[in-house]
């Protein structure tokens, strides 16, 4: 049996073998840090050749997490570098084409000004570029990229989320609506009827009208409706509950979330995990318990799974199986991947804090 000691022990640990495995200054320079892609890190690595700016934004989130956990300065000041080193990297500003990663650097920056770090020129600047990918191609919604054709769930799940947030620390009510209008367009658009889960998107042609369905199912997309219904409150409590119940038939064996693979995939269940703990401690429905379970089952699956490496533990692409040695072009290297499991672990760390 666990305790929460331990459970914020293992989060402990996951979190200083990343740090110690992908973190590098931003071109040598001081007061600033990003995450390398991969590990063993090479020189592109090294001089983050590769910029995945949306899995900064999620290692920022993941550094926020155990700021909650066990706060420092230290922790603090590795906050202030990564929002630095962010910043510097993405050379164009605080926001670049697609609507999905500016969500999620805005989510974290609204969380790290909680934490003490703010930023609030850079909220608003993202607040404005996500209210203007909305358009009424498609029924509503926002763009996945300025200048496609696609509409899709991770980029309005994490507006809506944003939107819901914003609301509520001093935004206007026509914020509010913005998150409100982006769930009911998933619900109307993108639900499966059949399985409760949401599809990824939709392509639209130029007069607006509906070209073609993406019919996948990810952890992602359930993870960021969730969170969108946790924020939102009880109007959207019954479906919160809904999509607790679903993931856990459709995308979970045995309590334990499927996996999708390296790449942007590594980090979808890990998503996932975030929003089951918040409909864990504020859904006020019986399925809370399920989704505590699922977060813990997930996570305890997290950790037996794991390599042993010098730098520390080493987590798996799919949190069922052993993971492997992070070589080759195998997804244990990618910093994504890695993320994914912290933020596994994380969740289950804060529901044992409660």
């Amino acid at each position: 049996m666990t305790t929460p000691k331990l459970l914020a022990a293992r989060a402990g640990v996951a979190e200083r073998a990343v740090e110690s495995r992908h973190l590098r200054r931003v071109w040598g320079l001081p007061g600033t840090v990003l995450g390398s892609a991969g590990w063993p890190v090479d020189w592109p690595g090294r001089a983050h050749v590769r910029f995945n700016y949306w899995w900064q934004a999620h290692l920022l989130d993941c550094f926020l997490d155990a700021q909650l956990r066990a706060p420092s300065a230290a922790r603090l000041g590795r906050v202030r570098r990564l929002v630095r080193g962010i910043r510097l990297r993405n050379l164009t500003g605080w926001t670049n084409d697609f609507y999905d990663d500016v969500a999620w650097l805005g989510l974290a920056l609204q969380r790290a000004e909680r934490a003490g770090v703010a930023k609030p020129r850079a909220v608003d600047v993202i607040a404005r570029r996500l209210r203007s990918g909305w358009t009424d191609h498609g029924g509503g919604g926002i763009w996945w990229r300025r200048g496609e054709d696609f509409k899709n769930v991770p980029a309005n799940g994490p507006a809506a989320i944003f939107f819901a947030r914003l609301a509520a620390t001093g935004g206007g009510a026509d914020d509010l609506d913005r998150a409100r209008a982006g769930v009911d367009w998933l619900v109307d658009c993108l639900r499966d009827p059949e399985t409760g889960l949401f599809w990824d998107g939709l392509h639209v042609h130029p007069d607006g009208s509906v070209r073609e369905v993406e019919r996948n199912f990810y952890t992602y997309c359930q993870g960021v409706v969730l969170g969108a219904c946790v924020e939102l409150g009880p109007p959207y409590a019954d479906l919160a509950a809904e999509i607790v119940t679903a993931v856990d038939k459709h995308l979970a064996v045995d309590g334990v979330l499927r996996g999708h693979g390296g790449g942007d995939g590594g980090l979808f269940s890990g998503i996932l995990t975030r929003y089951l703990a918040q409909a864990a401690l504020r859904l006020d429905r019986p399925e809370a318990a399920k989704a505590a379970d699922l977060v813990l089952r997930s996570a305890e699956a997290v950790w037996a799974g794991r390599a042993v490496v010098v730098s520390g533990p080493l987590f798996g692409h799919e949190w069922a199986e052993p993971a492997r040695a992070a070589t080759g072009r195998r997804p244990e290297r990618d910093l994504s991947v890695q993320l994914g499991g912290w933020m596994a672990l994380e969740a289950a760390a804060l529901l044992e804090r409660g």
